[in-house]
């Protein structure tokens, strides 16, 4: 019988935007391992055609790219079997959150590290917070910013380190005035929309209030300036004391807005470290019968949430309200979340007494109605790196 391979350590390079440092941190720590006599490798490298950070991969071995065509064109994506193949100790892997092109044996770069971590090889990585998929919504209500490009929570959470690199936001927006980010076209575009010095203050805090909230006692800064842990005058990094231990339940309908919903709830059950579900009620207690489009909707609602790794139910009953409420009180359920009515649904399970329905016979648990965020602008394409 083969030994069993101890799983890779895995350690996250966190920042908030672009620029601040995260690439050059990661080889700094690549030529740190090399000089304490670790077998070490670059695994993917993104330069964005910054002179300081390609400088500072000279010494340092890198597993050449692999090649995919596709529609004609021919993408570099990073060679996990080459890797594998290598074997190293620890690998470099740059932008943590990318997707891989069509093709490739995996669709998302985290994926090809999970492979990587599987077979003992330990791993440094980056990624920007605004990648986190819980915080997708939040991101875009501030930003304008829609990110495409997003990590399930429990992925990060599995990390063993997360390190903020941190860069104050008016000395990443000099280093944007200097070309030292993009291009001098790609910097004036970037300053009109995702580097504004405000949207900019707020990634920087949500990025310090997740580092703290995900490694806790382990909390690492890698700043120059003088950065606090408890700068969150909530404290959110420390989930309050409770009685109890506390299990939430999600109702999700076909509706859009069923998405958002679910990212609040894994965020509240994160910070609570509660048990959480997700729900949709049927009469049918299946979704057969649905016509084409919703039975479409709810099952990529159900999957979203089994991404995140939240249980899923379908639940069978025609009071949409008092099988929501059999099913919390069966499962010891403390919290219902449930999406602000905004019109009759189709399906008949958002009709405006639902929310009241339910407050009326859940008294013995918190009921928390969720209004779904709006942006008037149109959301601006996240940015590279």
């Amino acid at each position: 019988m083969a030994e069993s391979v101890a799983r890779g350590r895995l350690k996250i390079l966190l920042g908030y935007a672009a620029g601040v440092g995260k690439t050059y941190k990661m080889l700094e720590e690549a030529h740190d391992l090399k000089r304490q006599g670790v077998d070490v490798v670059v695994g993917y490298f993104e330069p964005h055609g910054r002179k300081d950070t390609i400088a500072r991969l000279e010494g340092l071995e890198v597993i050449p790219r692999r090649r995919i065509e596709y529609r004609g064109v021919t993408f570099e994506e990073m060679d996990t079997d080459a890797i594998l193949s290598r074997n190293p100790q620890s690998c470099a892997v740059d932008e943590f959150a990318h997707t891989n092109v069509p093709g490739s044996e995996r669709a998302k770069r985290w994926e090809d590290v999970q492979v990587l971590l599987h077979a003992g090889i330990d791993v440094v990585t980056t990624m920007n917070v605004q990648h986190l998929e819980s915080l997708n919504d939040q991101v875009w209500q501030f930003s304008g910013v829609r990110v495409r490009e997003t990590i399930p929570d429990w992925v990060v959470q599995q990390a063993d380190d997360v390190v903020f690199v941190d860069l104050p936001p008016d000395a990443l927006l000099n280093r944007l005035k200097r070309g030292a980010v993009y291009s001098p076209e790609k910097a004036r575009l970037a300053a009109q929309n995702f580097f504004q010095e405000s949207t900019l203050a707020a990634l920087r805090e949500l990025a310090l209030r997740q580092t703290a909230h995900e490694v806790e006692g382990r909390f690492i800064i890698d700043s120059d300036q003088p950065v606090f842990a408890e700068s969150d005058p909530r404290g959110e990094a420390e989930p309050p004391a409770t009685g109890t231990h506390d299990r939430i339940l999600i109702a999700v309908t076909s509706d859009p807005a069923s998405a958002a919903l679910i990212r609040r709830g894994k965020r509240v059950a994160d910070y609570l470290r509660a048990d959480c579900f997700v729900a949709f009620v049927h009469a049918h207690g299946d979704l057969a019968d649905l016509s084409a489009e919703d039975r479409k909707a709810v099952e990529r609602h159900l999957n979203f949430a089994r991404s995140l790794r939240i249980e899923t139910r379908v639940l069978e009953g025609d009071d949409v309200a008092q099988t929501l409420v059999d099913f919390a009180r069966l499962n010891r359920i403390t919290q219902i979340l449930l999406a602000r009515p905004r019109k009759q649904s189709r399906l008949g399970l958002l009709r405006p007494s639902l929310v009241q329905q339910v407050v009326r016979l859940a008294r013995d648990m918190q009921v928390t109605v969720v209004a779904e965020r709006h942006r008037s602008a149109s959301a601006a394409p996240a940015p590279p790196g």
